[in-house]
């Protein structure tokens, strides 16, 4: 799911580069959404990694 939300990063990098604002706006939009998502899935891994032990 990283990969996904890194892959739409360089989108919205490239698409900010070559003045199309909007999809951008979305892919970033979505890139945010998707690294947010990693980070509670990483979150509750860990923590049951923890309390397994």
């Amino acid at each position: 799911m990283l990969h996904y939300a890194i892959v739409f990063f360089v989108i919205a990098l490239i698409a900010a580069l070559l003045g199309f604002t909007g999809i951008a706006a979305g892919a970033a939009s979505i890139a945010k959404i998707l690294f947010f998502i990693f980070l509670i899935f990483a979150v509750v891994s860990l923590l049951g990694g923890v309390f397994r032990r």
